[in-house]
């Protein structure tokens, strides 16, 4: 298996709670997108573990590549997110499980080996958050209309960051950011970042 984390602390730490299992072997890691999709392509993988928040690309992104090129590989995303905040989107874009980082050691190793298995990993939290993301009778929020990229700046805004410190941490251009704020701003009909960060924290989309 491959672990994908832009920390090297948080690599070293989950290869040191892997190394004493004897059915998981870590065989690389990678410390941005580019490098994960590289490492795993053709590389007889069977287990990715995916930090969502990546420093040139976001972990979304990284995902729907690495499907693309090598559907076979269980990805099992990380994340110091809640559960409802990206969880439901990585298992749309075809990850096998989602995984708090704060989850205990042995919950990862059971992650691990299930989605090895090709079964799904998911807590009970997350089974409640995705029982009421797909009730019929539930009406679609706003943000759920929003792309990765749009749904991120929307978090990343109203997490008190400004468009420039959005763009130099994703590695894109202010002008690129700044079309993603218009673009969610018309999609939610809001007006501005005060309304924004306002919607996210009513809807407990930001900590």
């Amino acid at each position: 298996m491959f672990i994908a984390d832009d920390h090297a602390i948080v690599r070293e730490g989950l290869k040191q709670i892997l190394a004493d299992t004897k059915d998981i072997i870590v065989a690389g890691e990678a410390e941005n997108g580019l490098e994960a999709i590289k490492s795993t392509r053709n590389s007889g993988c069977h287990v990715l573990l995916l930090d969502i928040s990546m420093p040139d690309r976001s972990g979304i992104e990284v995902l729907k590549q690495i499907k693309k090129e090598s559907p076979s590989i269980a990805v099992l995303m990380l994340s110091m997110h809640r559960e409802d905040q990206y969880a439901i989107r990585s298992l749309k874009a075809g990850a096998a499980g989602y995984l708090n980082k704060q989850s205990a050691p042995a919950e990862l190793v059971n992650a691990i080996r299930q989605v090895a298995a090709g079964k799904k990993y998911i807590t009970a939290e997350l089974a409640q958050a995705l029982a009421n993301h797909f009730d019929d009778a539930q009406e679609i929020a706003p943000h759920e209309l929003l792309s990765d990229r749009e749904y991120q700046t929307l978090t990343m805004i109203a997490s008190g960051k400004t468009v420039s410190d959005i763009a130099n941490e994703l590695m894109l251009s202010v002008k690129t950011i700044s079309m993603y704020r218009s673009r969610l701003l018309l999609k939610m009909k809001l007006h501005n970042n005060a309304e924004l960060t306002h919607y996210a924290i009513k809807n407990q989309l930001v900590e």
